[in-house]
């Protein structure tokens, strides 16, 4: 007879993971809805529009032909690849060898984490955005790296801030991850900032790897610079992009990442091991959106950007204090008073789901430095979004009160 099997004993890895600080929101969102209660969802970058027809009508017509259901490659169809690098020419002038400087990926998230794993091991350590995405701390902890956050606020104090960490730091930090336009803060750069960023790298020896995944949702006229159009950008990083947020094509999986050559090769030999590539006729189809559907991209930044206005316009005649952003799909907002004072980010995100029945991200799960705001994603249309405001309002008349642990 068997003998009962002792716990399972997780490696060290999975106990540097802290608790899941969106539980608690997402259970009451679940029971809500289950109880048939209207929950204005405001807390995922979750695009709620479809793709261009074309994309999906490729999609089917690709999907037909029996002979894209084999394996595909690990590093994307060549085909694919090109079109990637036939954008980065068009768009930001810069020049990419499909062969040997770029790879797709399975959403930027994948090939982010992924990267980590063949850059990192114990005892290196990575400079990250302050507040930062999730992956970008824990990509690196679970690669068994060290993290260094450094706040993003003020563009010329960042860069001070590398300096400054890599002249203290023994062993100097091995990795950058920079995220411009920033998630979750919205902060945007311009051109200038990377080729500063390229001349630090150069000068004290670390890797870059720039988070691009919002380059196709920008407004105003505003073009987020591209870090491999800084003079010399190949020489220390590489850069990922997706289609998640632009293309609406957010389940479909797909990224990318170009630029070192050396740094592409090494994600390479990762993905080798862990997949098999997507399912080509996806490839297929994203080259159709890359290729034919730049226009529909742009249409939806202009959607965004009226979700951007009503949501501020509403928010500010309520009191709060939030900066319009330039790019991305999002709201960066700070609590107001005296609820700031009164209870964390998560607790206040808890009170406006129960009684306002609005949904957003505290921002204390992207880092301590983000306790005082609260994330709120553009995926909702304009009506809802006035009536997210309303709800909001009628929510902040009630007297804050902390709430128990």
């Amino acid at each position: 007879m068997l003998e009962k099997m002792p716990p399972v004993e997780f490696a060290g890895r999975v106990h540097k993971l802290p608790p899941y600080l969106f539980g608690r929101i997402n259970n009451m969102l679940y029971q809500k809805r289950r109880n048939g209660q209207d929950v204005i969802d405001l807390g995922m970058g979750n695009p709620s529009d479809p793709p261009d027809p074309a994309v999906i009508a490729k999609l089917s017509e690709a999907a037909a032909d029996v002979t894209n259901h084999g394996y595909s490659k690990s590093n994307g169809i060549l085909n694919l690849r090109r079109e990637l690098t036939s954008k980065y020419l068009r768009k930001y002038g810069v020049r990419l060898d499909p062969e040997t400087e770029a790879i797709v990926c399975l959403g930027s998230k994948e090939g982010f984490s992924h990267m980590c794993l063949a850059l990192m091991g114990p005892g290196d350590t990575a400079m990250i955005p302050a507040p930062f995405f999730p992956v970008h701390q824990y990509g690196v902890v679970l690669a068994s790296g060290n993290v260094v956050a450094l706040e993003v606020a003020d563009t010329e104090k960042y860069l001070q801030s590398i300096a400054y960490t890599c002249e203290t730091f023994y062993p100097r930090p091995k990795l950058l991850i920079i995220n411009y336009p920033h998630n979750p803060s919205t902060v945007t750069i311009e051109p200038e900032f990377h080729v500063e960023v390229v001349k630090l790298a150069k000068k004290y020896g670390f890797y870059v790897i720039s988070d691009f995944a919002y380059a196709d949702v920008a407004f105003d006229g505003y073009v987020p610079p591209s870090f491999l159009s800084a003079p010399g950008a190949k020489d220390v990083g590489v850069e990922f992009t997706t289609m998640s947020k632009g293309y609406n094509m957010a389940g479909w999986r797909i990224g990318f990442c170009a630029g070192n050559a050396d740094m592409v090769r090494g994600l390479a030999s990762i993905k080798g091991y862990y997949d098999y590539g997507m399912f080509q006729a996806i490839q297929i189809a994203a080259i159709v959106a890359l290729r034919d559907t730049e226009a529909t991209v742009e249409r939806q930044s202009k959607i965004y950007q009226g979700r951007r206005d009503v949501l501020l316009d509403g928010l500010h005649r309520l009191g709060w204090e939030a900066e319009k952003p330039r790019a991305g799909m999002f709201v960066w907002a700070k609590i107001p008073q005296p609820w700031r004072s009164k209870m964390g980010s998560i607790d206040f995100a808890m009170h406006l789901l129960e009684h306002g029945n609005v949904a957003v991200s505290p921002g204390a799960g992207f880092g301590p430095s983000g306790d005082q705001y609260l994330r709120m994603a553009l995926v909702e249309n304009e009506n809802r979004l006035r009536q997210a405001v309303r709800q909001i309002g009628a929510c902040l008349e009630r007297t804050p009160e902390p709430i128990a642990v």
